[in-house]
């Protein structure tokens, strides 16, 4: 076999395997944000009314925290169900605006560890308040790691659904890369086999030089 049969072979080989390495990575990239879009829905998640920019930026204001030092979503889902990965994100954003209004504008390392009666906090266990003589965890800290938690899970969702997309941009780049190979491939190999007898054709056709005179 010539070594320009064994390319052109090669070359549809090449053009299969791109192709079903393509149709594979947009089979899963589908499947992967129809999974996120699933679990979203299951969890039965709304918007709360306060869930606008300017709703929550006069709730801020309320609660005595500055807007401009505060991280105001530019996204709204207020009153509307939670049921993919870019509301999923849009709604652990104002999680997060709500959690630093229960904690005063702080973040978990800037609480102190227990709590107090006056409600400013201490990292002194024994100038904590006591219960059973142990001191009490400051409530404030429990509700940042909550919200850390049910955010983290919607902005993984997030990052599912972005890298599944990004799956199946792959994936179709992958397949049009393969039916191009398969084209030229193919291609090639029909112009060769065409081709092939036209030169000796042509010698043969070709008439013969005169002999030289003496």
């Amino acid at each position: 076999m010539s070594s320009r049969k064994l390319f052109e072979i090669g070359g549809v080989l090449t053009a299969v395997v791109l192709v079903a390495f393509g149709v594979a990575a947009i089979i899963i990239g589908s499947n992967g944000r129809s999974t996120v879009t699933d679990e979203l829905s299951q969890q039965k998640i709304t918007g709360t009314p306060d869930m606008t920019p300017t709703n929550i930026t006069a709730e801020v204001k309320q609660a005595g925290l500055d807007p401009a030092k505060t991280p105001i979503p530019s996204c709204s889902v207020a009153g509307k169900k939670v049921d993919n990965a870019t509301d999923a994100r849009c709604f652990a954003q104002y999680m997060n605006v709500h959690a630093l209004e229960a904690t005063g504008g702080l973040v978990y390392s800037e609480m102190p560890r227990y709590a107090t009666a006056d409600g400013k906090g201490t990292n002194d266990p024994k100038a904590a308040t006591q219960v059973n003589g142990k001191p009490v965890d400051n409530p404030a800290r429990t509700i940042w790691i909550n919200e850390t938690a049910l955010s983290t899970a919607l902005n993984s969702s997030y990052m599912a659904d972005q890298t599944a997309l990004f799956g199946i941009v792959v994936g179709i780049a992958l397949l049009l890369a393969g039916l191009g190979f398969g084209i030229l491939a193919i291609g090639g190999a029909l112009r060769n086999r065409e081709g092939g007898g036209a030169p000796a054709a042509k010698a043969a056709e070709a008439p013969a030089a005169p002999a030289a005179s003496a």
